[in-house]
């Protein structure tokens, strides 16, 4: 939100600096984004001189150019070649030096500087009005007042018409429906000078005091359909206004905030919104069919033309401000219609001034994408009793500047007022949660200050009422920052001594095991990603079809296609992959940290509730390694590159792949790949993403895809217990087996096997060689070369224990595997 340094000090006193007042709004809760200079007139005529003409003489190589000699009361007149046509000698005119840089209405600014022109040394310039930014005419130089004093700077003479300002960027958090104008603000600022620095800090309230009916010619009749949507609708009509531009003070105002005036009455309108953060509108009276205004909601598909000339498609959820015959006139509180609005041939027009509710105009809002200052004000929340006010300023600004007669009865639809809500607060517990010991008169002067009555008040306590602006104060600890916010929290000494601090971290520590996740995957050369909760559920209606029971659907306003909590990371990762590759980044290794969403059944009778699941997801795309001049592409990454990290995260987190179930996936996710688990503990799956899915994504290449399922990992580590052992003195023994099996059997079951029958002396298993050859081995066979170690921690082992510990192998091999025994 902008806001005017010259526009606050219209109704607060400040002799602050524009730092100072800065570091204030900062500090009372307006946080100062940034801050910027204004000037109507751009450059504010900086380098510019009143100069007489003392000579003029025909060019003697132009017949249209002119040689003038300028006094500027510098002691030594300037030549300047001037091609003006009203040029005279003992005019007084403005002078641009060389130096000076201009900043004409139509270009782009210049510099001055010495030149020749046809032959003629020229030492400045002298301006016409367009030139400076004064005026449009370019018809000649312009001629200035004959009092005019030579040599006095363009600034100081033209002083009345330069305004320079001081505008600040505010981030208005959604909480500060009280401050989204420039009253609010000089409201809370007034308070704070008042509180804690040097200025008096007056308020100064615009008066509607003079507001009078002057006749009641003009009828409305208001209806109002949709009470929930418009708990308030206010107006008043206005006859004989005259369409024109509006005090240049206001466009000067508006303007400063980046506003370009429009007309006298649009103008006022935004005036006002901007100054009191009321939204109003204004419709030509004589368009409104039937004299009858109507506030409902249109069937859904209602064509509705708006001011930008664009025709849309309404929702039946759309609050709609309706004529006599119930066609569509505008948005409410979101945007006008081209039909309804003030022109520069209206004559009457009808005021509106309404309390609408945020979340009715915020879904029309975003639903139409229209982000109009007045929808993010009502979304906001605006002062359901600050209709009245806000209609009166309104009003006696169209009398002052646009003529006219206020020639109806103020139209008033409030059936259920909004009273100011009552709140408690223990002197107590403002202490306790400041955490300094504020007077109870300063509490009680900060209150006042801030529009909060006190209504009743004892020893311990005080109760008071809350503005009806302050749509988020509600509670005593709202009521708290309020009194902190005023107070000054730079006032509130850090404590230097903490008498006991409690410390709970659960183990295992959920943010260390991240840590040291990501340590490990990072140093091997991943890229951390992080992507939004929600997703299209259109992924999951056309790759990957989910029982739409269990998903969780959301109304999202603001991005429609979102309109999913992600069951899954997959998509997550595949549109980061998408979004690389159209960047030429095919070499891809990312993970992320993230949750799902879904739905369960939580008892016999199906009453589903909501869930979420933390989950490691490690994406692979592209080659293993960097290009170098050695190996130019080296070979792509693939389901080994992927099992090798996945099996290294388990390591370093202590699950051993060696203690866990094996299995082989079989989900639409993949096209193959595997699980680990206990049971029915799922810890990783991971595999190749299915084809279909990347193809059907527009992903140019293989993608490999881990998924760890994050609170069986925390559950595991919870029961996990490091023990240390020291290394063994006595040496290893290595011994391998040539074992022939039928293609089915994998190696997790050659595994299990081994790892059953070798007990705690096997100390490792491993597969190195697999050989398929039908002549050699036989069909529908395969020879798989296993390696075995063995130790023992306490002695030596002999040949005769490990001969025995191989016979036992090779029987359960040939038992339970069928296996044969190559020599």
């Amino acid at each position: 939100m902008k806001v005017s340094l010259n526009w606050l000090k219209q109704y607060v006193e400040i002799t602050e600096s524009k730092e100072e007042v800065s570091n204030i709004l900062t500090n009372i809760g307006l946080e100062v984004e940034g801050m910027e200079s204004y000037e109507n007139i751009k450059g504010s005529l900086k380098g510019l001189v009143v100069g007489e003409v003392l000579a003029c003489q025909k060019h003697p190589g132009a017949d249209k150019l002119s040689v003038a000699t300028i006094d500027i009361a510098n002691g030594t007149p300037l030549q300047i070649v001037c091609g003006a046509p009203n040029i005279a000698t003992g005019q007084k005119v403005v002078v641009a030096t060389i130096g000076t840089i201009l900043n004409p209405n139509q270009g782009e600014p210049f510099k001055i500087k010495k030149g020749k022109i046809r032959g003629e040394e020229s030492f400045g310039m002298i301006c016409a009005e367009d030139e400076i930014g004064l005026g449009t005419s370019h018809d000649g130089i312009m001629v200035l007042d004959s009092s005019a004093e030579t040599g006095q700077p363009a600034n100081e003479y033209f002083a009345s018409q330069i305004v320079s300002d001081i505008v600040y960027e505010i981030g208005l958090t959604p909480n500060r429906s009280d401050a989204t104008g420039h009253l609010g603000t000089a409201f809370d600022l007034a308070a704070a000078l008042k509180t804690n620095y040097k200025s008096q800090g007056d308020f100064k309230k615009p008066s509607v005091e003079n507001f009078k009916v002057d006749c009641t010619e003009l009828k409305m009749k208001v209806s109002i359909k949709n009470q929930a949507a418009c708990p308030r609708y206010s107006g008043l009509c206005i006859k004989g206004v005259q369409i024109m531009d509006s005090p240049i003070w206001m466009q000067n105002c508006l303007k400063a905030i980046g506003i370009e005036p429009k007309n006298n009455i649009v103008d006022i309108t935004n005036f006002v919104l901007h100054e009191l953060g009321q939204p109003l509108h204004a419709f030509d009276y004589d368009q409104i069919v039937d004299k009858h205004v109507i506030v409902k909601n249109l069937a859904d598909k209602t064509k509705f033309t708006t001011l930008d000339e664009v025709e849309r498609s309404l929702s039946s959820e759309d609050l709609m401000i309706c004529n006599g015959k119930g066609e569509p006139m505008c948005l409410a509180g979101v945007f006008g219609g081209l039909q309804s609005g003030v022109n520069e041939n209206t004559t009457n027009i009808f005021l509106e001034s309404a309390f609408f509710d945020a979340t009715s105009v915020r879904r029309s809002s975003m639903r139409h994408l229209l982000r109009t200052d007045s929808a993010t004000r009502f979304e906001k929340g605006t002062d359901p009793n600050g209709t009245l006010y806000a209609l009166k300023r309104a009003a006696l600004l169209i009398k002052e500047f646009g003529g006219g007669d206020i020639a109806s009865e103020i139209i008033d639809i409030y059936p259920s007022p909004i009273k100011r809500v009552q709140v408690l607060v223990q002197y107590q517990k403002v202490t306790d949660l400041i955490g300094a010991n504020i007077p109870k008169e300063e509490i009680k002067k900060i209150l006042g200050l801030l529009d909060m009555n006190i209504i009743e008040e004892n020893i311990d306590s005080i109760l008071i009422d809350i503005p009806t602006n302050k749509v988020d104060v509600t509670r005593d600890a709202d009521v708290i920052e309020e009194i902190l916010r005023i107070y000054g929290y730079n006032k509130i000494e850090t404590p230097t001594i903490v008498n006991s601090v409690l410390s709970f971290a659960p183990y295992p520590n959920p943010f260390k095991v991240k840590n040291l996740i990501a340590d490990l995957l990072t140093s091997s050369g991943f890229n951390e990603m992080m992507a939004t909760s929600m997703t299209r559920s259109s992924y999951y209606q056309n790759h990957l079809p989910q029982e739409d029971k269990t998903l969780v659907y959301v109304n999202n306003t603001s991005n429609q296609h979102l309109d999913l909590m992600r069951p899954k990371m997959l998509f997550s990762g595949l549109e980061a992959i998408i979004h690389n590759q159209n960047r030429q980044q095919n070499n891809l290794k990312l993970y992320e940290f993230g949750k799902t969403y879904f739905k369960k059944s939580i008892d016999s009778e199906g009453i589903m509730d909501y869930f979420e699941q933390h989950h490691l997801t490690i994406f692979l795309t592209g080659q293993r390694n960097p290009e170098n001049w050695l190996n130019y592409k080296g070979p792509k990454v693939n389901f080994y590159t992927l099992k090798a990290y996945v099996e290294h995260i388990m390591t370093r987190i202590g699950i051993l792949p060696n203690a866990v179930q094996c299995t082989p996936i079989n989900d639409d996710t993949f096209t193959y790949g595997l699980k680990y688990h206990r049971g029915k503990q799922n810890i990783v799956s991971f595999g190749r993403i299915n084809g279909n899915i990347t193809h059907g994504l527009g992903v140019k290449q293989e993608v490999f895809y881990a998924d760890f399922d994050f609170d069986t990992i925390l559950i595991i580590l919870e029961k996990h217990k490091l023990k240390y052992h020291p290394m063994s003195k006595f040496p290893s023994v290595r011994r391998d087996l040539a074992l022939v099996l039928n293609k089915n059997i994998n190696y997790n079951q050659i595994l299990e096997v081994a790892v059953k029958t070798g007990g705690k002396q096997l100390r490792e298993t491993n597969l190195f060689d697999v050989y398929e050859n039908e002549e050699h081995v036989g069909k529908g066979k395969k020879s798989c070369s296993v390696s075995f170690i063995f130790q023992d921690d306490n002695k030596t082992l002999k040949d005769k224990e490990i001969d025995k510990l191989m016979s036992k192998l090779i029987a359960n091999f040939e038992n339970k595997l069928n296996a044969l025994i190559r020599k």
